[in-house]
């Protein structure tokens, strides 16, 4: 990974990147020849581009069809192909310029992104039988690196419209006070930028000092943004392994565009200084992209603008805060991904407004995994706030201060250094959690990002319950390859030290559907082409995952496979048998992996409750997920504010179930776990309790919360509890005794004073035994 970075950022231009491509990868795997072919869509074929060991003449010369030789095949079925012996195969075709065909080993990897064919990267050698099963997965890792980056460059092809007139944008009045909702709590104080998708043109005003700039001086500002880019990449891969994909491609492509480069030094030759060339180039590449057709091309407006910004500010050598896009920065935007998430960490980015919505529920999660602060506000006012103005977030409630007064930040950070202190003495956890009357409770973490098992384990975890592999999925512009899933999950395992992991599989719903996935605008995605369903359709994605598990977890014999959205003892079972498939499979190939893993389902579809004693009886172990299950069983999407009085956690017939579900596995002496947000709620907890939930998986930041709540709580009471509430036919009945557990003298946090020490007894015995 990082030799493609240092390739990307030390080559003149595409075609360069390519060939340095070749030759590392041609050592790497010690052959002669590697060749790149890249697809043309419009005349469906492939042309050489690059090739170590071949002619260097046969570049541009050799040319295939789709479905021609074994490279157009391996192009047309976008599956790997690898011949221990081509010599009298009648598919390989030779071509005399390129002289080949003393090479008998071959193995062609296609480079894809999502459904979207780039070209085909080519090894050969000439003994027969030379590659096996660790070639192709090392070089389906390189292929995977290298969509995106040849991607965003065949987009900079050729671009060369007449330079439009430069278009100033307006600023909006400046507000003071915004009241918003928060989507990641924490505090946040920094100037504003923003941060806007549809690509604003540059004004005037970001040339803030005199033009005396060179020719030369605006070479050396492309090394040093160069040089800077790769810094960012690399301080993003250690804090985020999952992001290890090339953030900043599209940055480096426009770099080697030797159009972009022609047209700055041409305003410079007719006067210009070499800011203000920079500034008309890119709004030229601004305007041409964001009136494309191409939806790719749309998105790299805002990548112009920001390597733009960035090119400027080292011409001007002005302060970095002031000259940075938003490094240091509050951002104010009205839409996230998470690939910007990951971009505004990668730049110490200190917190972000999102205005009008736009937010999905992965970059809500992802903000808060990062502990970087986010708000929404539905104010479209703050979107004009001039570059550079001073911006507070309290985004623990959702409050925004434009330009605040002296004191009111230092109030906020007086808080903020009396809340770590506070955060600091929470921090007494004990290794097992036991009711007052010595039950234990077993509390293991939900993991978003690697970056959080770190607290999990600070916290005690006693495992992770549910690992969600979406990130690493979301985070990319194409699908990650087997090995960039397997070093992820092998970090997990390895951080875990021997503790009980719980992989789910992916896990796409409708508010987090991969944006380079091939898929038709569904009408109700929440009930359409998602979690297990889409790894059906697409068994291939799902090989890839589930082998990167197998062999992450191997020598790791506390590991579950969680499959997510069954509906059926039909689906478990054929999920269940792909799994062991690929356990028999990989035996075969003599790849070391964990051959008995554990193997669940997530109980969210109100199907699974009528036959939950034959789930129980098929199925190793399960997890409840809450959200969905409430969601689905009222017929109301947790996400729409509209419904959100019909999203009832507390209706008897989701009590009821959770009661019925937690009975069967337990008759059966089966784990089963509680994961939605309802794990840490201190109203369902008594109630989880009392009908028997063991394990709870919640976020690692609740675990000194819920188990002090948890230390203070009689299990003969929460027996109690959960009887009644499960005695109630209407939701108002049920939130009656809620109300009354509440207000009763039973308050687990602050009543039962006298009994601390009985319960330090109890953890002694426990200790002891």
């Amino acid at each position: 990974m990082s030799e493609i970075a240092s390739l990307l950022v030390g080559s003149e231009n595409i075609e360069g990147f390519l060939q340095r491509t070749v030759v590392m990868v041609a050592e790497h795997l010690r052959v002669p020849v590697c060749s790149i072919y890249l697809y043309d869509e419009m005349n469906r074929e492939l042309a050489l581009k690059a090739t170590r060991g071949l002619n260097p003449g046969a570049v541009d010369r050799v040319r295939m069809k789709l479905g021609e030789g074994l490279v157009g095949k391996a192009m047309e079925i976008c599956n790997p192909i690898l011949k221990g012996s081509v010599k009298y195969n009648p598919e390989f075709k030779y071509f005399n310029e390129a002289y080949d065909g003393r090479y008998e080993s071959f193995l062609a990897i296609p480079i894809t992104r999502g459904k979207e064919r780039i070209g085909v990267i080519v090894v050969q050698h000439e003994g027969p039988n030379y590659f096996g099963a660790a070639d192709a997965m090392a070089l389906r890792g390189i292929a995977a690196q290298l969509a995106g980056v040849i991607a965003n460059a065949r987009l900079l092809i050729g671009l060369d419209v007449p330079t439009p007139p430069p278009n100033i944008d307006e600023f909006f009045k400046r507000l003071r006070f915004v009241k918003g909702r928060s989507a990641s709590g924490g505090f946040a104080f920094g100037l504003s930028a923003i941060f806007d998708h549809k690509g604003a043109e540059l004004g005037e005003e970001i040339i803030t000092v005199g033009e005396t700039s060179t020719v030369e001086d605006f070479k050396r500002s492309l090394s040093e943004t160069a040089r800077q880019l790769e810094e960012l990449q690399r301080r993003l891969f250690e804090r985020l392994p999952e992001a290890a994909s090339l953030i900043f491609d599209a940055h480096h492509m426009i770099l080697k565009d030797a159009g972009f480069s022609r047209r700055v030094f041409d305003y410079m030759g007719s006067g210009k200084g070499a800011a203000e060339a920079v500034r008309l180039t890119a709004n030229h590449y601004i305007k041409l992209f964001s009136s494309s057709s191409h939806e790719a091309l749309r998105e790299k407006a805002l990548d112009v603008e920001d390597l733009a910004l960035r090119i400027i500010a080292n011409l001007q050598a002005i302060n970095v805060a002031d000259g940075m896009p938003v490094a240091e920065r509050v951002i104010v935007t009205d839409m996230l991904y998470p690939s910007d998430m990951l971009r505004l960490v990668a730049e110490d980015v200190r917190g972000a407004v999102l205005v009008g919505g736009g937010l999905t529920s992965h970059v809500s999660i992802l903000s808060r995994s990062l502990q970087f602060p986010l708000v929404l506000v539905d104010n479209k006012e703050l979107l004009g706030i001039p570059r550079g103005i001073p911006i507070l977030l309290d985004a623990d409630l959702g409050n925004v201060y434009v330009d605040p007064a002296p004191d009111v930040v230092e109030q906020f950070e007086t808080r903020n250094k009396t809340r770590a202190s506070i955060d600091l003495l929470s921090r007494n956890v004990r290794d097992v959690t036991l009711t007052r009357d010595g039950e234990r409770i077993r509390l293991m973490a939900n993991i978003n990002i690697l970056g959080e098992l770190e607290i999990a384990r600070a916290l005690k975890a006693e495992g992770v319950g549910l690992y969600r592999t979406e990130f690493p999925y979301l985070v990319r512009s194409s699908y990650p390859s087997e090995e960039e899933q397997y070093q992820v999950y092998r970090k997990l395992f390895s951080e875990m030290e021997g503790r009980p992991v719980v992989i789910r599989t992916l896990d796409l719903a409708g508010d987090k559907m991969l944006p380079y996935a091939e898929s038709r605008q569904e009408d109700n995605p929440q009930l359409g082409l998602r979690s297990i369903r889409f790894l059906f359709e697409n068994k291939d994605i799902f090989e890839q995952q589930v082998r990167a598990v197998l062999r992450a977890g191997a020598g790791f014999y506390k590991m579950g496979i969680l499959f997510p959205l069954v509906s059926s003892l039909d689906e478990f079972r054929e999920a269940r048998d792909f799994v062991l498939s690929c356990v028999n499979q990989m035996q075969k190939e003599g790849l070391p992996c964990n051959d008995r893993p554990s193997i669940g389902l997530m109980i969210e579809v109100p199907a699974l409750v009528d036959i939950i004693d034959d789930v129980a009886e098929a199925v190793d172990f399960a997890s409840i997920g809450t959200n969905d299950l409430v969601q689905y069983m009222l017929a109301a999407d947790r996400g729409n504010d509209k419904v959100a009085k019909y999203y009832q956690p507390f209706h008897p017939s989701v009590l009821r179930s959770i009661k019925k579900i937690v009975t069967a596995f337990s008759e059966r002496g089966k784990e089963v776990s509680l994961c939605g947000e309802k794990a840490r709620d201190k109203d369902y907890l008594p109630f989880l309790a009392g009908v028997g939930v063991r394990i709870l998986s919640i976020d690692p930041r609740y675990i000194p919360e819920v188990q002090r709540y948890l230390r203070e709580l009689d299990m003969s009471e929460a027996r109690a509890y959960a009887e009644r509430l499960v005695g109630e036919n209407t939701v108002a009945g049920v939130l009656k005794q809620v109300g009354d557990w509440r207000e009763s003298a039973y308050d687990p946090l602050y009543s039962h004073g006298s009994c601390n020490a009985r319960k330090d007894d109890l953890y002694e015995q426990y200790e002891d035994s």
